[in-house]
């Protein structure tokens, strides 16, 4: 299966699932788990729900980005690259956090730095898509 098709297919359908996951996430912690976990447990909660939110947007950018370039599989290669860097930071960063809340067990806390170096790689990733994008 080549990039562009893994790209025109794979990417729409993580942002949709993602959005998905980051409004149920906000609305559990909102609802849900108020009243059960203390409220600096809820502050971790909140961020991994606001990082997740500002990656979905990212995936969304990954998205647009590789359906505009079928003619060019580098620039398509990076930006799903990019998705791939995101989705593992949501899953260390904002996967840890929502651990951390639920369960206080302090060692999941050393997986968010983790999480946000995936973070940090795929918006670099997405900046050298754009770029490839544009040559």
């Amino acid at each position: 299966m080549s990039s562009n098709s893994i790209a025109n297919r794979s990417l729409p359908l993580l942002v949709v699932i993602n959005g998905f996951l980051v409004v149920a996430l906000g609305a559990f912690g909102a609802h849900g788990l108020k009243s059960l976990i203390a409220p600096e447990a809820m502050q971790f909660w909140h961020t991994g729900v606001r990082y997740q939110m500002f990656h979905v947007v990212g995936l969304l950018v990954c998205a647009f980005f590789a359906s505009g370039c079928e003619d060019r599989p580098h620039a398509v290669r990076w930006a799903v690259g990019a998705a791939c860097l995101f989705i593992l930071g949501m899953v260390f960063f904002s996967g840890s956090l929502y651990l951390l809340a639920l369960t206080q067990q302090s060692w999941l806390g050393m997986c968010v730095p983790i999480g946000g170096v995936f973070f940090l790689l795929g918006w670099i990733s997405l900046a050298v898509c754009h770029f490839r994008r544009r040559t």
